[in-house]
C-alpha cells in the first residue's frame, strides 16, 4: 500500500501521524521542567529544610543547658513550650478577682453594697483589675516587673488585662490610654516606667492609642507603700501637671489610666482629676493587681 494507506491506519489507531518527532529536544525540556510526583527534585531541598531544623534544635538545647530558662515568679525550669517569661502554672494560679463584682469598680461585693465606688470621683466611669494584691503568685510577678527589670513581662500582664470585661459604653468611648508617669529620678533608677510598658501592651490589643506626654510628674514623692490612706492622699496632692503637648482628640475623651497595681486609688484619682480639669470628659482605670483589705473574699 502507499503512504495513503498507511497515513489512513495510523489514523485509525489513534496514533499520532509525525510520533516520530514526539522525542524532539522541545518535548524533552518541558519533560525535564515538570517532574513527577515520585520524582526526587524536592529532596535536597527537602533535606536542607530538615538540617536546618535540626541545628536550630540543637542550639536551642545547647542554650537551655548554658543559660537554662526559669520563671520570673516561682523560679521553677521553663518548659520548651513556655515562651513567655512566668511558666503556664503560676498563671493559672493568679488569684483573680471574683463573681460577683460591681459593674462600676469592678471591686467583689462583700454584703451585696458596693464601698469600693466611694473613693472614686464622680468623673471616674469604670475600674478594672486582674488579680489581688499582695497574694502569690501576683506579688512575685509585680516583684520581677518593677523592681528586678523584668520589663518583658509586661507584654504577659498587658495581655490579661486587656481581655477584662467593661461595660459597653467604656468600650466604644475609650478613645487613648495614658499611664501613670513616674518621677525622672526613679525612672533612671528603674530603667523604664512600668505603666508605659502596660500601656504600649494595651494599646496593641485595643488598638487604640498610648498619650504618654500628656500628664508628667510635678514633684517627687515618697513611695505609697507604707503609708496610711491619708499619707496617700497627701502625699500625691498636686504632684501630677499637663503637659503643653497634647493630642487633639483629648479634649472631651474619655481616657484610660493604666497602673500597675491600685489601693486607695490616690494616685489614679489624682492623675485623673489633672486630666479632667485640662478637658478630658470621663476617665477609667486598668490595673494589673488591686490591694485587698480585710474584708474582700480572696
Amino acid at each position: 500500500m502507499g503512504q495513503g494507506g498507511q497515513r489512513e491506519r495510523d489514523s485509525r489507531s489513534g496514533r499520532i501521524a509525525d510520533a516520530a518527532g514526539a522525542g524532539g529536544p522541545r518535548v524533552s525540556a518541558v519533560v525535564r521542567q515538570r517532574t513527577g510526583p515520585r520524582s526526587n527534585a524536592v529532596v535536597p531541598a527537602l533535606a536542607q529544610r530538615r538540617s536546618t531544623a535540626w541545628i536550630r534544635e540543637r542550639c536551642s538545647g545547647a542554650l537551655d543547658l548554658l543559660l537554662p530558662r526559669v520563671c520570673v515568679s516561682c523560679e521553677r525550669l521553663l518548659a520548651r513550650d513556655e515562651q513567655g517569661m512566668v511558666c503556664h502554672l503560676c498563671w493559672a494560679r493568679l488569684p483573680r478577682l471574683p463573681s460577683p463584682q460591681c459593674g462600676r469598680c469592678g471591686h467583689p461585693f462583700a454584703a451585696g453594697v458596693c464601698q469600693w465606688c466611694d473613693l472614686l470621683p464622680s468623673f471616674v466611669r469604670a475600674v478594672r483589675s486582674v488579680c489581688w494584691m499582695p497574694v502569690e503568685p501576683a506579688s512575685s510577678i509585680v516583684h520581677a516587673f518593677k523592681y528586678a527589670g523584668w520589663g518583658k513581662v509586661a507584654d504577659e500582664m498587658a495581655d490579661r488585662m486587656s481581655r477584662l470585661s467593661w461595660p459597653e459604653d467604656v468600650v466604644e468611648e475609650r478613645a487613648g490610654i495614658v499611664p501613670i508617669p513616674l518621677a525622672p529620678a526613679r525612672k533612671r533608677e528603674r530603667g523604664y516606667n512600668q505603666s508605659e510598658l502596660l500601656a504600649r501592651g494595651l494599646s496593641k490589643r485595643w488598638r487604640i492609642p498610648v498619650w504618654e506626654s500628656v500628664v508628667v510628674r510635678s514633684r517627687e514623692t515618697d513611695s505609697q507603700t507604707r503609708l496610711t490612706p491619708e499619707q496617700r492622699q497627701g502625699n500625691v496632692a498636686d504632684s501630677f501637671q499637663i503637659c503643653g503637648a497634647r493630642p487633639d482628640s483629648f479634649a472631651g475623651a474619655h481616657v484610660v489610666l493604666v497602673d500597675d497595681v491600685v489601693t486607695t486609688a490616690a494616685t489614679l484619682n489624682e492623675c485623673a482629676k489633672v486630666l479632667y480639669d485640662a478637658g478630658a470628659r470621663i476617665t477609667s482605670y486598668v490595673t494589673f493587681g488591686r490591694a485587698h483589705a480585710s474584708g474582700d473574699r480572696l
